[in-house]
This record gives C-alpha cells, sequence and structure tokens, in this order.
C-alpha cells in the first residue's frame, strides 16, 4: 500500500501532516475534490433510465402543494398512485397518521399475516477509505480499526447460531485495501454452515463480483444511498469511492444482474430533506420492481444516530411521528415490499411499528468488530473493533422473540428450504 492510501487509514491521534493537509483541503475546497457525478476507473456503467426518473421526480416534489382532500382521496382509492404517495408523504398528510396507520396494517396482514421476520448484523471490519462527515467508520476517525480473521468470523458466528438466529446481515467498512470481494466470499461460506439466509451491506461491486459473492451463497444486498439529493450528497463524502452517486445508486440492479433473490434500499433520513428521499427511496423500489419482477425488495428506514468525534448529530426534522408516517405511506404504496426497522429505534416503536407495517426487526445487535461473545456471554475482550454508531435498542434475539410473540406476533426466523 503506498504512502497516499495509508493515510485514509491512519488510527493514531496525530495524523501525519500531509494527511491533516488533504482534510483540511477536502472540507474547504470543493474543486479539490474528484466530480461525485463521475465514474472511477473500474466503475461499472449501467444503461438504466432508472436514476433519471427518480431524480426528476425528487426534484420536481412539492410537498406543501397538496392538500387534505388530496390526503383523503388517496386514503380512499384501493390502490395507491404515485401522486396518492406523494400526498401521504407531505405535510398535509400528518393530522391522518392514525388512518393511514389503520390502512397500512390491514394492507401488511393481506400480504405477510402477523408475521416479523428476526435476524442479527455481524460487522466483520471497520477499515473505510471514505470520507463522510456524518459516519463513525469515515477513514480521518481515530477509532480502533480490526478486520476479524476467518477464525474470529467463525467464532462470532458461532456464538450468534447458538442463540438460534437463521439470518444474518453482514457488514464491512468500505475498503477494498482491507476487505476485499474474496476476503468477504470466503466470510459468505463461513456463515452458509451456520445460517440459512444470508445478506451483505459492504461497498458497491461490479455485477460479475456480486455474482460471484451470490456463488459463495449470499441471498440478499442492503445498500444505502444515504440522499438522493445530488447536491447534498456531494456535502457529505468528500473522498473515496462512495463519493461516485450514480454508482452507488445502480448497486441493487447490478445485485439482481448478478443473480441476487434480493435487494433492500435506504435513504439516511435526517441528512437532507427527509420527504423528497423517502420519495425517492420508494420510486427507487417502485422502478426497480416493475423492471425485475421476481426480485425481493425492501426499504429500511434509520434516522441518524450519535457517532464518534460527533455526538451532537440528530435527525433533521424526523421526530418518531414524521417516520411512522413514511411507513405507513411505504407500506400503502409497495404493499409487497419488506419493511425493516433497525436498533436504531426505540423498543418502544419498534413494538409498534410491527403491528402496523414493519415486517422485519435486527436483535442482539452490535455495531462493533468482534464482540459477539462479549455482548452475549460476558466474556470481556479488549481486541475489538469500535461501533459505527449508538444503537438504540440493545434487546438480545431471546428477548426480541419473547416480545413479539406476546405483542400477538409470530417471530419467523427463515421461511426457505434449499434443495
Amino acid at each position: 500500500m503506498n504512502e497516499e492510501n495509508q493515510i485514509y487509514f491512519v488510527d493514531s491521534d496525530k495524523l501525519p501532516p500531509a494527511a491533516l493537509e488533504r482534510k483540511h483541503r477536502l472540507e474547504q475546497d470543493p474543486s479539490f475534490r474528484t466530480n461525485h457525478m463521475e465514474y472511477m476507473e473500474g466503475m461499472q456503467v449501467l444503461e438504466s433510465d432508472i436514476k433519471d426518473k427518480v431524480l426528476r421526480a425528487m426534484e420536481a416534489y412539492d410537498y406543501d402543494a397538496y392538500t387534505a382532500s388530496d390526503v383523503e382521496r388517496a386514503l380512499s382509492n384501493e390502490s395507491c398512485s404515485i401522486e396518492d404517495f406523494k400526498a401521504l408523504l407531505s405535510p398535509a398528510a400528518a393530522p391522518y397518521l392514525e388512518q393511514m396507520a389503520r390502512k397500512a396494517e390491514e394492507i401488511t396482514k393481506n400480504h405477510f399475516g402477523n408475521t416479523v421476520y428476526i435476524f442479527t448484523p455481524l460487522y466483520i471490519a471497520n477499515y473505510c477509505q471514505n470520507y463522510c462527515i456524518y459516519c463513525g467508520f469515515n477513514c480521518y476517525n481515530n477509532i480502533r480499526r480490526k478486520k476479524l480473521t476467518f477464525e474470529e468470523i467463525e467464532h462470532e458466528m458461532q456464538v450468534i447460531a447458538k442463540t438460534g438466529m437463521e439470518e444474518i446481515l453482514m457488514l464491512t467498512g468500505e475498503s477494498r485495501a482491507y476487505s476485499d470481494v474474496k476476503y468477504i466470499g470466503e466470510a459468505v461460506k463461513i456463515a452458509r454452515k451456520y445460517f440459512k439466509n444470508i445478506g451483505i451491506e459492504i461497498y458497491p461491486v461490479n455485477e460479475d463480483e456480486y455474482r460471484y459473492l451470490h456463488e459463495c451463497g449470499v441471498d440478499y444486498v442492503t445498500v444505502f444511498q444515504e440522499t438522493y439529493n445530488t447536491d447534498k450528497y456531494e456535502t457529505l463524502h468528500l473522498m473515496g469511492h462512495k463519493r461516485v452517486w450514480p454508482y452507488r445508486f445502480d448497486s441493487q440492479e447490478r445485485a439482481l444482474r448478478g443473480g441476487m433473490r434480493g435487494a433492500g434500499f435506504s435513504a439516511l433520513l435526517g441528512l437532507d430533506d427527509f420527504r423528497k428521499d423517502a420519495l425517492a427511496t420508494a420510486l427507487h423500489v417502485y422502478y426497480i420492481n416493475r423492471k425485475y419482477p421476481h426480485a425481493e425488495l425492501s426499504l429500511s428506514c434509520p434516522r441518524l444516530r450519535p457517532i464518534v468525534n460527533n455526538d451532537k448529530i440528530n435527525p433533521r426534522d424526523v421526530g418518531e411521528k414524521e417516520l411512522c408516517q413514511v411507513l405507513c405511506a411505504y407500506r400503502i404504496f409497495l404493499p409487497f415490499a419488506g419493511i425493516t426497522v433497525s436498533s436504531r429505534e426505540s423498543a418502544e416503536f419498534r413494538n409498534g411499528i410491527t403491528k402496523i407495517c414493519a415486517t422485519k426487526v435486527s436483535a442482539g445487535v452490535s455495531t462493533g468488530i468482534g464482540d459477539h461473545e462479549e455482548k452475549y456471554e460476558g466474556k470481556e475482550d479488549e481486541n475489538v473493533g469500535d461501533e459505527q454508531f449508538e444503537i438504540n435498542d440493545d434487546r438480545s434475539f431471546g428477548k426480541m422473540y419473547k416480545d413479539m410473540e406476546q405483542g400477538g406476533l409470530q417471530p419467523v426466523l427463515n421461511d426457505y428450504i434449499y434443495v
């Protein structure tokens, strides 16, 4: 690794002078940054019109133009059009939240019954070459970095599998240098020994690389677009491959072309105008569904959480009522889509929203690296990597399962049979 790349992964208290200068220039001088709309070398370019459709709709969305009558019409319609969805996301829909929730609950029961899927995430590395100013893993943060060995990965998976968990979501920081595709693929092969459903949330890769990971055992891919506002995106992502907005946008389509069974979509609500980001996220799913009707598609709805070196960061204008409105609107517009509510939200909120429209929750969550044995069995280990963000709901798998049952829901660990 050359000297320029080394500064991306520095973990010392004192950055080298060259790194400090580069960081300062990235923050102060936009002309020093690479063009966030241009592909870097090696990035696959798709000939797809989906991003243009989504961007046009988002830019034209004037949510203040919608009225109570628009919302009432949307709620009375048997199916939900794009215009109806826009009305349900608008401020005019806020007084109708109870009616939205009742309709969303009915739709959820018609499509999913009373089932809720449970999974757990496993972070296997937190090295990252991106400078994203809101993320605890960003390359300039002074945190403990760690990449699990294959032996450590297997041990973590054994600890998790002992709880009865059957689905795992594997995550890394966005660094090809430390977590290349082959490393991720080998980790997936280990996971296949212990889990029946495997997802990944890694840096975007090309179609052939997604195909390789699918052959290793990956079932679905989740990618956070963070914000669909390209101008805002540019100010938040100052360095690294993640800076390239269109390559990230096309990730799910490349994954599906690479053979993945499913794909997850999300904006990080609070980075920008949450109503426009919610519209863009849902339309992204909508147009992908029209093009790939066989795919299993899902939405996540994370809000900003406190992070290392930025304990004052909070969701911009996104309270629990606004989040509930977004989720109910998602369900009414996309009846078939899975909706995941992460441990960023409180136990009380997740208990309530799973009875209305959410279909998947995480349990036994840690966003640190290599600490599941400490978390599950109380065995302390100082050789762990720091967390990406603070979680809110720290319930174990067993507690989550019990709470779901007591709430009248049916927890589901896996519903696939492999032959």
